[in-house]
């Protein structure tokens, strides 16, 4: 048993023991907690990225972004998207037919262009990431679950009312609330888990936790298609939004009723009192000085580079498929389980491993793993782009199973490399971090894709060309980063352990107000 009271499960040989197995051993309750907060997570994604899933239709309604040439569903051609898409004008679209002599191609919104990519970048991003500072830093104050519950009810009401927009602004008005919900979830998540598990199962824990990416990315993909197609009460794409916002609702106030504070661990009495005279404002500049260590500085732009990648991918997934010929039916065939299966299988077995290896080699090791996952998935995300269905679907598996190992593995690296009295407010810098690069990157899209354009490229080709770059590229440059950040780890590791902890670097200032000189606390084995 820790000094905390986490009890510590051991294997045969006498070592911390980690994995699925060892998770399952936990209490009851600890579970349960896990499962309400892979829930809000699954909502979390799923409301997120109903935007990208139901773009055209909604901006076909709307009317907002691009207008293009693409298929015109209400009538029966032997044309397909990739058909229209190669024509660039109102007139050339108007006069496509196929072999039969139907007019198959209609001129309408795409769902893309700049007002998209607002609604997908800045007008979520922004208040996502800078809200994400100020509610981790109260989450290292006040009640985690209370304010992790209300963040819920918050961001899936505005996700059910999104179902009732009628104008570009009221989406714009409504993604803004869902940022602004969604930034205290991952940051209040992490820090209940953190409590919750011991040290050698906080990896596990977090990636059952990080399940909830996949399961609701996939589920965008299957509420997003599936439902928009049924037109339920002539209602389309509004229906998606209603079904994924309702259940958030209702969950948020189960965590109220259900959900216990726990103790925080790995804090010293006399580091718990002096971080609780801490206000926000004083804590801020403890975060700036504290990434700003060489190895958080790097693990953040690593994480935030390879995070570039995966918001290019997952804005851009449903209009790159859907401009190679892929109906909105066959994309939620496969995007609706592909994610799901290999991004919850990466997530878990990363955490595995780099559990395993950390009792090995210690902390860096998990850098490791993260290394090696980036370089072996990278063949196969080329693949995703290079190869025709049903190839381009199947690359994904390996893709996800690799490369997502990422995720849970670099979070169990911050927060050992962070004291645990901040460890709530150093998460949600490092979310503000790589959620502000690699959140924004989609705006690259459209200038680089229209560069490839302007370059003799048709519409798909400069696509499938941009997202080169920025997926596959973002890989290999997010690997190189993280053996960056690899070189500076021991160093900071061992500053880490030999500085004393808050409660022992505070002192008082002649004019009565504290000023502290802040040092991390020694980590212990519970921490």
């Amino acid at each position: 048993m820790g000094k905390t009271g986490t009890p510590k499960i051991q294997s045969d040989s006498g070592r911390p023991a980690g994995g699925l197995r060892a998770l399952l051993r936990s209490s009851g309750y600890s579970l349960y907690v896990l499962l309400l907060l892979l829930l809000a997570y699954l909502l979390n994604q799923l409301d997120r990225y109903m935007l990208a899933i139901v773009a055209r239709p909604s901006a076909q309604e709307i009317e907002f972004g691009d207008l293009g040439c693409q298929l015109n569903d209400a009538i029966s051609s032997h044309l397909s998207d990739k058909d229209c898409s190669n024509c660039t004008t109102n007139a050339t679209c108007a006069v496509r037919k196929d072999a039969d002599g139907v007019f198959g191609c209609k001129w309408d919104y795409t769902g893309t262009g700049t007002q998209y990519n607002l609604l997908a970048g800045p007008v979520f991003i922004l208040i996502y990431t800078f809200a994400g500072i100020p509610v981790g830093i109260a989450a290292d104050l006040y009640n985690r679950k209370i304010l992790l519950a209300v963040a819920c009810i918050i961001w899936s009401t505005c996700t059910f009312l999104t179902g009732f927009a009628k104008e570009y602004w009221q989406l714009a008005v409504l993604r803004f609330g869902i940022g602004f919900g969604e930034a205290g979830c991952t940051p209040f998540a992490t820090s209940l888990l953190a409590d919750y598990f011991a040290p050698e199962l906080r990896g596990t824990a977090l990636g059952v936790y990080n399940w909830g990416i996949y399961f609701g990315y996939s589920m965008a993909y299957a509420v997003g298609n599936f439902i928009t197609n049924a037109n339920i009460l002539d209602m389309g794409w509004r229906w998606s939004y209603l079904l994924s916002g309702g259940p958030g609702i209702l969950l948020g106030v189960l965590m109220l009723l259900t959900v216990k504070e726990p103790q925080r661990t790995g804090i010293s009495a006399a580091s718990q009192a002096a971080s609780a005279q801490l206000t926000p404002a004083q804590k801020l500049p403890v975060m700036v000085r504290l990434f700003f260590r060489p190895s958080l500085f790097l693990l953040c732009l690593a994480g935030a580079i390879r995070n570039a990648a995966g918001y290019v991918w997952s804005y851009s997934t449903q209009n790159y498929f859907e401009g190679i010929g892929q109906t909105s039916t066959q994309i939620g065939s496969y995007m609706s389980w592909i994610p799901l299966v290999a991004g919850s299988i990466g997530v878990v077995f990363g955490g595995f491993i780099s559990d395993r290896v950390v009792s090995r080699v210690g902390p860096h090791g998990r850098v490791w793993v993260i290394i090696a996952s980036q370089l072996l998935a990278a063949p196969f995300v080329f693949g995703v782009l290079f190869l025709e269905p049903p190839w381009a679907y199947i690359s994904l598996i390996p893709t996800y199973i690799i490369g997502e190992m990422w995720v849970p593995i670099t979070l169990a690296v911050l927060v050992e490399l962070v004291p645990a009295e901040v460890r709530t407010s150093a998460v949600a810098f490092y979310f503000f971090v790589i959620s502000n690069i690699g959140g924004n990157m989609p705006l690259l899209v459209d200038p680089v894709k229209k560069a490839f354009s302007n370059a003799g490229h048709n519409d798909v080709d400069s696509l499938r060309d941009t997202l080169y770059l920025f997926y596959p590229g973002e890989y290999i440059l997010g690997a190189l980063l993280y053996l960056l950040a690899l070189l500076a780890l021991r160093r900071d590791l061992a500053r880490a352990q030999r500085d004393g902890p808050l409660a022992e670097k505070k002192t008082d200032d002649p004019e009565g107000e504290t000023n502290d000189a802040y040092q991390p606390e020694a980590p212990t084995d519970d921490q």
